[in-house]
């Protein structure tokens, strides 16, 4: 399997849109969720502040985004606001090597962290996120305080224990 990950272009905004929602229903059934929101549309996505990249995998999908990671730029935050991979494609190693590329992206744009918000005890959520090196902490950023008022707006909370967690980025490169 040869995976390549690339920034996302405006062709690719119905894939990723496609992806979230299947990747979704992973997530809605493990929760036993009564009421989730539909993913946004790629092209929303691609016109947030940060960056979008997209992996694909030769001879899967057919050259088709097979995963994909969002990263929000916003007061000086670098922020993994959604990974997703295609169901038929979990567990191959795509999602952590998107985390990688993200936080490598993240470096080279000079942030010293990023961060993310997750469920506490989905297993390839807040488990999987502490293997690539995230670490719980509290929200302490206006931004991080928007993204709780808009969790509880979802009432997200009501599905389990929602939590924040950081990576150190190391030196950003010059």
């Amino acid at each position: 399997m040869t995976t390549s990950i690339r920034s996302a272009r405006p062709s690719d905004a119905d894939a990723v849109e496609r992806i979230e929602n299947d990747a979704d229903l992973l997530l809605v059934d493990r929760l036993r969720a009564d009421v989730w929101a539909p993913a946004p549309h790629g092209e929303a996505r691609l016109a947030e502040p940060g960056f979008l990249l997209v992996a694909e995998v030769d001879g899967e999908v057919d050259g088709e985004v097979a995963g994909f990671a969002h990263v929000l730029e916003v007061d000086g935050v670098c922020h993994l606001e959604q990974l997703s991979v295609h169901p038929l494609l979990s567990r191959r190693g795509l999602g952590r090597a998107l985390v990688e590329a993200a936080k490598d992206g993240a470096r080279e744009r000079g942030y010293a962290r990023i961060s993310l918000r997750t469920y506490a005890d989905v297993p390839w959520n807040a488990p999987f996120y502490a293997t690539v090196g995230f670490l719980e902490e509290e929200p302490t950023t206006s931004f991080h305080g928007s993204l709780l008022e808009v969790e509880a707006q979802h009432g997200l909370d009501r599905y389990g224990r929602r939590v924040q967690m950081s990576a150190p980025l190391g030196d950003p490169r010059p």
